[in-house]
């Protein structure tokens, strides 16, 4: 999709102010790129903090950290120019490579000091590209998608107990992710249910 694009689609806003499409797509880079960066670095002793628990809101959704991660969006895209498309395909392909090769215990630590598991660490760059990948087809006037797997790995994230809750309200997965990130209205009847049901909440931004 983004091979696609031309120049007035890199220039449209976002759901995610104050990204264009293109500095949004940054965003996803960058946060791909710290996982060959975290690789390099020492492994913690143990995993402290879960997929879950690295959505907490404190200081890593401050202003300052905020600040930084929108600049950072912004400066790769305009860095990358004409090629970001190139480069998010890059570095994509790159951590699937380095990650393929380490252990299923392997321990990393974020750049917020949280020591974790790598695989639960991938968790939260699945919730990256994919939510992202929602505000970025809202941008565009594409319809949402999701990989089934993306889909099935958010799902499980944020409602572990999910299949019968979906079919309750007659949702697929990726209405169901839209929803419990705020990326589509919510009724009281349906908050009602994915409440009752367990719905993990998640920080995602600044409150």
């Amino acid at each position: 999709m983004l091979a696609g694009l031309g120049p007035a689609d890199w220039a449209r806003p976002t759901p995610c102010p104050p990204w264009d499409v293109a500095g949004l797509v940054g965003h996803v880079v960058t946060t791909l790129a710290r996982v060959p960066v975290m690789l390099d670095g020492p492994a913690p002793a143990v995993a402290s903090v879960d997929a879950v628990d690295y959505y907490r809101p404190d200081a890593r959704f401050g202003p300052d950290v905020d600040a930084a991660r929108i600049s950072s969006g912004r400066s790769l895209a305009a860095g990358a120019g004409s090629g970001l498309s190139a480069e998010f395909d890059r570095v994509w392909r790159s951590v699937v490579t380095r990650c393929a090769a380490e252990p299923a215990d392997r321990l990393v630590s974020t750049r917020h000091g949280d020591a974790m598991l790598l695989t639960d660490f991938l968790v939260t760059r699945v919730v990256e590209v994919g939510v992202h990948g929602l505000d970025l087809a809202a941008a565009l006037d594409r319809e949402p998608w999701l990989t089934p797997e993306a889909a099935s790995t958010l799902t499980d994230l944020l409602l572990p107990a999910a299949s019968g809750v979906l079919d309750e309200l007659g949702w697929d997965r990726v209405t169901f992710v839209r929803a419990a990130t705020g990326r589509s209205p919510l009724d009281p009847a349906a908050r009602e249910v994915l409440e009752r049901s367990g719905l993990r909440r998640l920080a995602l931004g600044p409150a």
